[in-house]
């Protein structure tokens, strides 16, 4: 038996192309996919079986907006209270809860501290800890007077100030710099609708990052902010909660280079599901959610109709919005922004591939890809929840080594969250 061959025998192959599931066999070696569909017995000669028996095996999924030091607090200045030395070991435990959740793909949309999302990123890219293939952010830019929580954000004013926080920012490692412009119902303070930002700042900014290779993504709910971004070219678009019909022309126009990641989950979630921790839904409604919610999800089904790219990735990382809950925003995708189950996982793998900028490597189960996959003992395309149940989600592979691997014996019935063989490895 070769280490470094494994056949995946008699799966559904869901490949993420958008043609529907059939069945078959892959084929991976070393860390990458070497045929799909019918396999070569003597190409496959040697190669470790794992026994699909019909379950599906698809890519692992994106999560386009990470943040591993959000330390699932229940209020926001709690994010940045933990000492450094906590708050990297949680960081480390929240790159794992990403890929026992199935995430194989991550982009960074904010650190709380200043290099403990590159720490982590190299970190999971020397083999030292497990994660997910992870792009790192820094503390996020803010104007004085427009900070959501001061103690995790970086301040720069005017354009000069832009350029040099871009460069520090680089200069400690990151893959991308996060753009704080607009506000957030739950500080009391700051409104979702306000804007912070010039477009001078926005400008001296993005160019000092592209000057420099790196994107920017930024925190824009107001409909001023989504043309800002748009006008000058920052790469992903977070919440796009108010975009108006000219920021809608904008996108469309611009959707062959621009991504939006709204974080659904946070905003259903801090209306409806945080009341536990002091906020709530009369809160909520009052300063603005349900108005915000409503608006997000009438913009975003318009997105998804003229084919504007919107990934999942709901600001995970908040006592009411917790860590290892992810997959929820691809239930909300198909049941309030109109997607099919297909379309919503697509979102999720193949556009996953193109904002990690790797879309001829990552986000489809297909001949030269790398072997990121998931065995999922269901059909996601008929129950898109399955994907939130971890025990379903039999085998987890990243670069063509395994995360996670069911035993035989549980394979067709995984065992209950919280069973003690629940994440064993064992021989297939």
């Amino acid at each position: 038996m070769s280490a470094s061959k494994i056949l995946f025998r008699n799966v559904s192959i869901l490949d993420s192309t958008g043609a529907d599931p059939y069945p078959g066999d892959v084929l991976v070696e070393d860390n990458r996919i070497a045929s799909v569909g019918t396999v070569d017995p003597a190409s496959a000669r040697d190669a470790r079986v794992i026994e699909g028996r019909g379950r599906t095996l698809m890519s692992g999924l994106c999560d386009a907006h990470t943040h591993f030091t959000w330390n699932n607090s229940a209020d926001l200045d709690g994010l940045g209270a933990l000492p450094v030395e906590e708050h990297l070991l949680f960081a480390i435990e929240s790159a794992k809860t990403y890929i026992d959740s199935g995430y194989t793909m991550c982009l960074g949309a904010a650190s709380a501290k200043d290099r403990l999302d590159v720490v982590c990123r190299d970190a999971i890219n020397a083999g030292r800890i497990p994660g997910p293939r992870y792009l790192a952010n820094g503390p996020e830019i803010a104007v004085t007077g427009g900070a959501l929580v001061k103690g995790i954000t970086k301040f720069a004013d005017g354009p000069e100030g832009m350029r040099k926080a871009v460069r520090e920012l680089i200069d400690i490692g990151v893959d991308q710099i996060k753009l704080s412009m607009t506000g957030e119902e739950i500080t009391g303070t700051q409104r979702a609708e306000d804007t912070y930002f010039s477009d001078e700042e926005t400008a001296a900014a993005v160019t000092e990052a592209h000057r420099r290779g790196k994107r920017v993504c930024a925190h824009a709910r107001s409909a001023e902010s989504v043309k800002m971004c748009v006008r000058h070219h920052v790469d992903v678009i977070y919440h796009a909660s108010f975009t108006d019909a000219e920021g809608m022309e904008m996108l469309d126009a611009n959707k062959d280079w621009v991504f939006v990641a709204p974080g659904i989950n946070w905003l259903i979630a801090t209306l409806y599901e945080a009341a536990d921790f002091g906020f709530p839904q009369e809160a909520a409604e009052a300063v603005g959610y349900k108005k915000e919610l409503d608006q997000a999800i009438e913009g975003l089904r318009e997105m998804h109709r003229r084919g504007i790219r919107v990934l999942p990735g709901g600001d995970y990382g908040f006592a009411w919005t917790p860590h290892g809950t992810y997959a929820r925003d691809l239930h909300h995708f198909v049941e309030l922004l109109g997607f099919t189950p297909m379309e919503a996982i697509l979102s999720a793998t193949a556009w996953g591939g193109e904002i990690m900028l790797r879309p001829d490597e990552l986000g489809k189960v297909q001949p030269g890809y790398l072997a990121d996959l998931l065995l999922i003992d269901g059909d996601p395309l008929a129950d898109i929840t399955v994907l939130q149940d971890h025990s379903k989600i039999n085998y987890i592979m990243k670069d063509g080594v395994f995360h996670k691997q069911a035993s035989e014996a549980t394979a067709d019935t995984p065992p209950l969250p919280g069973s003690p063989d629940r994440n064993q490895n064992a021989t297939a």
